[in-house]
């Protein structure tokens, strides 16, 4: 195997990129400026050294805890749970949310023996039990993974005292938040009903 042959190996692994796709960034980096692929190599070469995960919210970051959850101007009697960091990005893009956030690390999923103690569920209940918490957005994805982790989160803060909403409509159901445009997104959390 060449060079050129693992490098595209490599890309076509990632998700959303096929080997064709993978071919064509592999043939670009081939003619592309040397510092600007030194650049990226160094990137990603140092990105599990240099990011890691926030202590508080789950959020991926260079300084623990995030700057999220330092922003001393955040409204802190809000949580939205989101099930990947990258969610985070989204809704940060549509300017509408200024709460802070908790990120579970993936959905309830039997099929992928994935379940509620698979993901940060117990680290989101001692954040509200340390009390200042008065609403919780479910913001998970509308699929049915999605929906049974926010059915299963829902109960479990009923006894907690907080208010529970989640995401209105306007997401594609089977679609992921990092894929839904600001303004979808934007209307989603203005219009978030509770549960």
């Amino acid at each position: 195997m060449t060079g050129l042959d693992r490098l595209i190996s490599y890309l076509s692994r990632l998700p959303g990129l096929g080997k064709k796709s993978a071919g064509r960034i592999a043939f670009y980096l081939l003619k592309a400026d040397g510092e600007f692929v030194q650049g990226l190599a160094d990137s990603i070469a140092r990105l599990q050294e240099t990011i890691k995960q926030c202590s508080i919210c789950g959020n991926y970051t260079e300084q623990d805890p995030c700057p999220i959850c330092n922003d001393i101007s955040r409204d802190r009697r809000i949580i939205c749970v989101v099930e990947q960091a990258q969610d985070i990005n989204t809704i940060e893009q549509t300017g509408e949310y200024r709460g802070l956030y908790h990120v579970l690390g993936g959905a309830i999923n039997p099929l992928d023996g994935i379940g509620p103690d698979s993901l940060a569920i117990e680290s989101l209940m001692r954040r509200i039990a340390e009390g200042g918490v008065n609403e919780v957005i479910i913001a998970t994805n509308p699929t049915v993974e999605g929906d049974t982790t926010a059915l299963y989160l829902h109960r479990m803060l009923a006894e907690r005292n907080v208010a529970v909403s989640r995401l209105a409509s306007g997401l594609p159901v089977g679609g992921d938040l990092e894929y839904a445009d600001r303004t979808t997104l934007a209307r989603s959390l203005k219009s978030r009903t509770e549960m």
